[in-house]
């Protein structure tokens, strides 16, 4: 799995606070651009986070090139729905001479389950390929491909977006492969926005778990591991 940071919003934390800091004052535009520095833009991103006021964290964005990553993952991700996407079309481009697999690590760690999952996956391209040849459109044979056919995805999100993104998929009640890619992603945005990004991650960095019965018990490793990330 690969994940880039392609683009993002130039300056993106001094773009929060002057955001905030239109709402609540009675300076023009260019006054509230000037007068400010980088410090006092982070302190006031810190107001903002505590007070709940993340409206303005909207006219943050950043988009990411992903790659290496299952359709079960792509379709985990468009769930998110406050983004824009655009995916590595199946009906279009062909895979009559390849076609990569992704294998998650319980499958991988069995050899006899990583032998029949390959197999299945052979299989499925063969008749893939078969169709195409019989004359069936390509995109009616792609209905035959494995949910775990490797794909690529160009995803823009804003910061508000990405923070309730970090939570749901960061946790450990998410998919390994998601939440790998989460990692990557908060990692990245966490080098160009540490102050909207500090506390990022699942709900149990800031507060006990929500999952209840279903909570992992591992709330101490995470937040060590998230203090590091």
């Amino acid at each position: 799995m690969k994940v880039t940071l392609l683009n993002h919003t130039q300056n993106p934390e001094d773009t929060a606070a002057q955001a905030a800091r239109l709402c609540y004052s009675s300076s023009d535009i260019k006054g509230i651009v000037k007068k400010y520095d980088k410090k006092s833009n982070e302190s006031l991103i810190n107001k903002i986070l505590g007070s709940g006021h993340h409206s303005v964290l909207e006219h943050v964005s950043f988009t990411f090139g992903i790659e290496g990553i299952s359709r079960v993952t792509s379709h985990q991700l468009v769930r998110h729905r406050i983004a824009s996407y655009s995916q590595q079309s199946q009906r279009y481009v062909p895979f009559e001479g390849k076609l990569d697999c992704i294998v998650p690590d319980t499958i991988n760690d069995n050899k006899e389950a990583l032998k029949k999952y390959k197999q299945a996956f052979s299989d499925a391209h063969a008749a893939y390929k078969d169709l195409i040849n019989m004359g069936v459109p390509q995109e009616d044979a792609r209905y035959i491909l494995p949910n775990g056919a490797e794909t690529k995805i160009i995803v823009t999100m804003n910061a508000r977006a990405l923070l309730h993104f970090f939570e749901l998929r960061c946790c450990t009640r998410a998919q390994k492969e998601i939440r790998d890619m989460a990692k990557k992603m908060l990692k990245l945005v966490k080098k160009k926005s540490p102050t909207i990004f500090q506390n990022a991650g699942p709900k149990c960095l800031t507060s006990p778990c929500p999952e209840g019965k279903m909570s992992c018990g591992k709330i101490t490793e995470i937040r060590k591991e998230y203090s590091q990330l």
